[in-house]
């Protein structure tokens, strides 16, 4: 059974999608309707751009669904899921692969969603840092006790949890957190606390432009980050797509979920090679890959 999962933020580099675009035709079409959407030159920054252009969440979201797209593109009738998933914004990228938004759809929501998000980021003093080897449960009741908001906000794989929240809540956690085991705790190079309360504010718009979108039946399970269960229910799809700013992602309990529903093979599309490396950690034995383009 092919699985196939949508990276999120964090996978993108300068340059990134320029190789495909050069070796094939066809997406001149795909990134002239992209920048008719998005009413400005993406591809510039994608092919020519500094990380300090690409790090902005307002470029980041567009660029990375735009190269997973890409990759569709290329696959064309070969691209046959039977599981779909994708981390954070790559959920995006997995309901049209599973027919359930279209480019142009996909792309307007994926904008909506980093532009909203960016503006939560400016109005609130928030980041992230990654927890290397402590038990969830530890992480959990520790920010709790935090005089602040900080709160477990990516499940990425045993032994790996970001928390986000106020800056200050944030760090303190990681003092304490240290103090409790961690091997290693790291403040993420991210423009906000995405994931947690602070992006409260970001699902006023995002909500109104997921119900007046256009959302077919899919063609095969999505499992989605808020609960890490198959959905193919348009109503809950649409619920925790607005859900999934202010609740963890839950990757690893994704994974094996999709792993106990039958996967047998995960193929990464999109930037990168960041899922592959999560997916091994969650479970060895999956075989993973990505596209040879």
């Amino acid at each position: 059974m092919k699985s196939y999962v949508f990276p999120g933020q964090g996978s993108q580099f300068p340059g990134m999608c320029l190789d495909l675009y050069q070796k094939h035709s066809e997406l001149k079409e795909m990134f002239e309707k992209a920048e008719e959407v998005l009413k400005f030159n993406i591809s510039e920054i994608m092919f020519n751009g500094s990380p300090k252009e690409l790090i902005q969440t307002k470029v980041t979201q567009p660029a990375i669904f735009i190269h997973s797209m890409a990759i569709l593109s290329i696959l064309k009738d070969s691209f046959k899921p039977d599981q779909v998933a994708g981390h954070s914004l790559g959920e995006f990228s997995a309901l049209v692969a599973a027919g359930v938004l279209s480019f142009e759809d996909g792309l307007r929501l994926v904008s909506t969603r980093a532009k909203s998000m960016q503006k939560s980021c400016e109005n609130t003093n928030g980041t992230m840092a990654a927890i290397l080897a402590l038990e969830n449960d530890l992480i959990e009741n520790i920010c709790t006790k935090i005089n602040g908001i900080v709160v477990a906000a990516n499940y990425n794989c045993p032994g790996q949890v970001v928390i986000s929240g106020e800056v200050k809540a944030v760090e303190e956690a990681c003092s304490k957190l240290s103090d409790a085991g961690a091997r290693r705790t790291l403040i993420l190079p991210v423009g906000g606390a995405f994931h947690s309360p602070l992006m409260e504010d970001a699902k006023v718009e995002l909500s109104i432009a997921i119900n007046n979108s256009n959302f077919n039946e899919p063609i095969c399970p999505i499992y989605q980050n808020v609960n890490g269960i198959g959905e193919n229910s348009l109503v809950n799809i649409k619920e925790n797509l607005i859900s999934q700013l202010t609740s963890p992602v839950k990757w690893t309990h994704s994974v094996n979920q999709m792993i106990k529903d039958g996967a047998t093979e995960f193929i990464e599309i999109g930037p990168g090679k960041v899922l592959q490396g999560l997916i091994k950690k969650i479970d060895r034995n999956s075989p993973t890959s990505c596209p040879d383009l």
